[in-house]
């Protein structure tokens, strides 16, 4: 099997992405997404006019289909966005996204994720990331939640 593709986001993704997007928050956090989600529509419209406006988006796409398998979306030192579709969870696509993160922003990293997501918080700290921060996320979230920084090892 050949190795997962990291290539920038086209619009031609916008459709898989989406779903991606939201199908990976729903098995992740069932129970904040049933209380606090939006609707599919809204979260398209946020996406088109919020994460791709405002990042860089890559995309890891399956080697088999050539579909997306997961995103990367990243501004600067600041990672927004990273979610891996559930049928492709625990093989290491996450792990190659924050490898190609780190060659964006070879110095830090940081990013925000919900306290409740003790999957990401794990994910995270797995791969180098410390806690620095506990606080709330902004509207439309106002959830509590933790930031995350990586630093380069001095050489």
């Amino acid at each position: 099997m050949s190795k997962p593709k990291i290539r920038p986001y086209s619009p031609a993704d916008f459709d898989a992405l989406t779903i991606l997007w939201r199908i990976s928050r729903e098995k992740s956090l069932p129970k904040f997404q049933k209380e606090h989600g939006h609707f599919f529509y809204e979260d398209r419209d946020y996406f088109q006019e919020n994460i791709l406006v405002e990042n860089r988006v890559w995309v890891l796409e399956d080697p088999e289909s050539g579909l997306p398998a997961a995103f990367l979306a990243i501004k600067d030192d600041f990672i927004d966005h990273l979610y891996v579709h559930p049928d492709h969870w625990r093989k290491g696509l996450g792990e190659r996204l924050l490898d190609f993160a780190r060659t964006l922003s070879p110095r830090r990293l940081w990013l925000y994720t919900l306290q409740d997501n003790l999957n990401a918080r794990a994910f995270y700290r797995k791969n180098g990331f410390r806690a620095i921060a506990f606080g709330m996320s902004p509207l439309p979230e106002n959830q509590p939640d933790v930031t995350y920084e990586w630093l380069a090892e001095d050489e």
